[in-house]
């Protein structure tokens, strides 16, 4: 009989961190959608650099591989359901940053994934630019997606090379 050591403390940990990150996202995106409603636009000036735009972004990071077919949007929420379950995978295993990296990751993705299924697209609205340069309208469960991407590329270089010399 195969026995499994069942770490509750760390499947609390885990799920309180991804929940939070969820519900981080599920309430900036309601809190804009609400003006949304009520203006009929999002469209804010914060800073010289910072705006709020609303976008519905039907295509995957950053708005790419958009398309207009509800057969290639379902292929690739598929390929992001099956990717976010490969992380969930790697996630249950990985210890230290790899697993906080990963979770940052884990949470983004559930965010974006649930709006890809209940509104079929992803609600982008935080524009920021540099003069005319304006980056990928984008939300906040994509910075925790980039922030733990950028915590998995840092832990590689920075910690596993030493095991590779």
């Amino acid at each position: 009989m195969l026995i499994f050591k069942v770490n509750l403390k760390k499947i609390f940990v885990n799920f309180t961190i991804v929940l939070s990150i969820f519900l981080i996202d599920r309430f900036s995106k309601i809190f804009i959608l609400k003006i949304a409603e009520l203006e009929n636009k999002v469209d804010i000036y914060l800073t010289p650099n910072l705006n709020i735009y609303l976008i519905w972004n039907k295509g995957i990071a950053f708005g790419l591989l958009s398309f207009n077919t509800s057969f290639i949007y379902n292929i690739i929420t598929l390929i992001i359901i099956s990717i976010t379950l490969v992380v969930l995978a790697w996630t249950v295993r990985a210890k230290g940053l790899k697993r906080y990296s990963l979770l940052l990751v884990l949470g983004g993705s559930l965010g974006n994934l649930f709006d890809r299924i209940y509104y079929n697209a992803v609600p982008d609205f935080i524009d920021f630019h540099i003069n005319d340069f304006h980056w990928f309208v984008f939300n906040v469960a994509d910075i925790f997606i980039t922030i733990g991407i950028i915590c998995l590329v840092f832990k590689e270089i920075c910690f596993d090379n030493e095991k590779n010399v």
